[in-house]
């Protein structure tokens, strides 16, 4: 087993990371760029290095930075999280060449299956089906207008390097071709250092379902379940639940069979999702494989009760499975909300600032995997996600109980968030009825909210007047004397700070010491 991983990652997956070092007795290493100084990635972390200035291609996508970092903290392993450099077989190469364990399936794999483009190709020829489109990166405007008229509009343009919704367009005639093009392309350059983009025919309003997979490095896959993945705003998925509301075990069956198929053609390692579109007539098409961790992971560790990151660290330690197909078993519903620094009444935009007040939901069934803490402020130089919130229950209907709880529990002050979009979304008729596809958001958010929501306003007045309260440097007891320091609102609030600090586990940093600052760069 590894002594030390690096995280090449920051925010809440690499908190996620860190904590899955931790369990294994392995000292973890982050990096971060200036204005990630004082993270909570950083804070967690046995050692930290800097990397850069806030631009991401000068810090998380500067492969010499990071691979120099690993070589001074004397890391044998590095793991790319999702996002960034995670689907980079360059940097996989680049770990291999500097002999670093690179946590994920090696160069060759990803270069068959981690580009979208050479995954279509290669499983063409293995009779995957595969949704109608170029099987290249398109060269110029003119190939894409060929092919567009070839297969047929409406046509979706997606970047060959990564996903996440990034570089990606829905183009429904001739006329928006152009302007697209160019905005996928250079939406892709700048998220993956890789401007390459392909087209595919647009299947409207389909389920976006995807399969895990697991593979040792002997040989041995396994799929675990699939996650409906159809909620999307803007082609990026919001909310994610396990196990679909549309698939049964046939189904899974059909689906997991040729996931593994497709892992196993490319000599695949490590985890891996492979993402299918299933049509009206329950027909599904292979979409394109992420060659890493998703976001949307923890729902499928709540419902098969393993540990992903784990398994990904032991195989990459070239242990073998512990366990075979027949040993998955589906237990209960999970259902993940991305929680977003956006304003839902400014059309989404980032809300960037200081966190002033967090008040962060617990109790049984909930799951908060989170990379803020009060009084942290929230760059505006990167992805906006602060936290993954997750309701587990025995059947679909405790696990959004437990959800609805959950939100109503949570509160983010100083920075607007997405919390009362998956109020929203939790209370409508045809999510409860699992009636969603992947236009189901558009037409939610293009509809009239069915009524006020007054519990969650109701909260964020109470947590407001708790917060005035507890800065208020007049407070008194409640028998109209003066409180002692201990027994006082202000006393009350510097306990809970306390405890807040306790609960991040910033203790542990405290014995350590400040983040490890060097000339690396």
């Amino acid at each position: 087993m590894f002594k030390k991983i690096l995280i090449a990652n920051r925010g809440e997956i690499a908190v996620r990371i860190i904590r899955a070092c931790r369990e294994l007795g392995i000292a973890s290493v982050a990096v971060y760029s200036d204005v990630d100084r004082t993270a909570m990635h950083v804070l967690k972390a046995d050692e930290a290095y800097p990397i850069g200035p806030a631009l991401a291609a000068e810090s998380y996508l500067n492969v010499p930075k990071i691979l120099h970092a690993a070589k001074l903290s004397g890391a044998e392993a590095i793991h790319p999280g999702y996002g960034f450099l995670s689907e980079n077989a360059k940097f996989a190469q680049a770990c291999a060449d500097a002999r670093l364990k690179f946590i994920g399936p090696s160069p060759a794999a990803m270069e068959i299956l981690g580009s979208k483009t050479r995954a279509r190709q290669h499983l063409e020829k293995e009779g995957v089906p595969v949704v109608p489109g170029s099987s290249r990166g398109l060269k110029s405007r003119k190939e894409a207008e060929k092919v567009a008229a070839k297969i047929g509009y409406p046509v979706m343009l997606k970047a060959a390097a990564g996903g996440g919704g990034k570089g990606m367009r829905l183009v429904h005639e001739p006329r928006e071709l152009e302007s697209a093009l160019e905005a996928a392309q250079s939406e892709a350059l700048r998220a993956f250092g890789d401007g390459e983009v392909y087209l595919e025919k647009a299947i409207l309003n389909p389920r976006h379902i995807e399969m895990q997979v697991l593979a040792d490095e002997h040989g041995n896959t396994v799929y675990l379940g699939e996650r409906e993945c159809s909620m999307q705003r803007r082609h990026q998925k919001v909310l994610e639940e396990a196990p679909s509301p549309l698939v049964d075990h046939d189904l899974r069956r059909q689906m997991g069979e040729v996931a593994v198929r497709v892992a196993q053609s490319g000599r695949y390692s490590n985890a891996g999702t492979i993402e299918f579109l299933v049509d009206q007539d329950r027909k599904f098409y292979f979409l394109e494989m992420n060659a890493r961790l998703q976001v949307e992971h923890p729902v499928t560790e709540l419902v098969t009760g393993l540990d992903l990151v784990h398994l990904q660290i032991r195989i990459a330690a070239q242990e073998k499975l512990p366990f075979r197909q027949d040993d998955v078993q589906i237990r209960g519903h999970a259902i993940e909300c991305r929680i977003y620094a956006e304003d839902p009444e400014n059309n989404y935009f980032p809300s960037p600032g200081k966190i002033t007040l967090l008040v962060a939901p617990s109790g049984p069934g909930v799951r908060h995997d989170s990379g803020i803490y009060e009084d942290w402020t929230v760059p505006s130089d990167y992805d906006p996600l602060l936290a993954k919130l997750i309701g587990y229950g025995t059947n679909r209907g405790q696990a959004v109980a437990r959800l609805e709880r959950a939100l109503d529990e949570y509160f983010v002050g100083g920075i607007k968030t997405n919390l009362s979009l998956f109020r929203r979304i939790l209370a409508d008729a045809d999510f409860r009825a699992g009636k969603v596809d992947t236009g189901y958001l558009e037409r939610l958010l293009g509809s009239p909210p069915a009524g006020p929501e007054p519990q969650p306003a109701r909260v964020a007045a109470i947590a407001a007047g708790l917060f005035a309260m507890l800065d208020s440097p007049a407070a008194v007891s409640g028998n109209g004397n003066s409180a002692a320091a201990g027994d006082s609102p202000s006393g009350w609030k510097r306990a809970a700070r306390f405890e807040a600090v306790n609960r991040t586990d910033f203790g542990p940093i405290a014995r350590r010491g400040n983040p490890r600052s060097t000339n690396s760069e």
